[in-house]
């Protein structure tokens, strides 16, 4: 299982929110490259990076800030946040970028995630936020009426990376990872997931690890973790956490 440490970008700056909320905003680092050289030295394996301005916008706004960050370090990176055409998709891959969030676009056009799997194998996650368990999109600003394993479940065969799993009403609150209903999620599906919101301790990690062998019940799995605002906190020690996981895989 990789944990994915969050940098979320508003205003060129790395913040963490709470539950999605823009005015909510937490300034944690001015300066995001450098966050990200700080998750390298920590041994992070990959980073997950939110445009949150381009999410509402629905075209990217953080680019500058990104193109540094994938500049800062050699990690490979996800990047998520109002990326709607496969013109962006391309370029951003063609930028260095590693794997493509699409969360709004997932709802309002799968077939443009479809067509992204097939054009870039590998390199497409769709991204669910869920809000009282239906899927919130542009932003999280609008909720729909779908559920988070119906829309997952559109793309079983389409050749998505990862679904990356996001409970809002736990996301920057440190009430614990919602575990239960990511290991339901990942056991009805063949696709990997990606549990993300909540997270505030390393015993959020020690939880979704044991649940592994039954979130694999249709093969993919929990295979990750994102965190943010515990690792800023400092209620999460990343250093700690990879060990953890190092040691739980061999």
């Amino acid at each position: 299982m990789i944990l994915f440490p969050a940098i979320d970008l508003k205003n060129g700056q790395c913040v963490r929110l709470v539950k999605g909320d823009m005015a909510s905003a937490t300034v944690f680092n001015t300066d995001p490259a450098d966050q990200a050289r700080q998750f390298a030295a920590a041994g992070a394996e990959w980073l997950h990076l939110v445009d949150l301005d381009g999410a509402f916008a629905g075209a990217p706004v953080n680019e500058a800030a990104v193109e540094r960050i994938l500049k800062a370090t050699a990690l490979p990176v996800q990047l998520g946040g109002g990326i709607r055409d496969m013109a962006r998709i391309e370029a951003w891959l063609k930028r260095g970028v590693a794997r493509i969030i699409l969360g709004t676009v997932a709802l309002k056009n799968p077939d443009l995630v479809k067509e992204a799997c097939r054009n870039f194998p590998g390199k497409i996650a769709v991204g669910i936020d869920a809000k009282g368990g239906r899927v919130a999109v542009e932003g999280w600003a609008e909720t729909s009426e779908l559920t988070a394993r119906d829309l997952a479940a559109r793309f079983e065969d389409a050749g998505v990376a990862a679904i990356i799993y996001t409970d809002i009403d736990r996301d920057g609150l440190l009430k614990g990872v919602n575990v239960s209903a990511t290991a339901e999620l990942a056991a009805a599906l063949s696709i990997p997931v990606i549990a993300s919101g909540g997270v505030s301790s390393l015993a959020d990690i020690e939880a979704l690890l044991d649940i592994l062998p039954q979130s694999r019940k249709r093969g993919g799995g929990i295979v990750g973790v994102i965190s943010g605002r515990a690792i800023y906190d400092g209620r999460l020690d990343l250093k700690e956490a990879l060990q953890l996981l190092r040691e739980r895989s061999a």
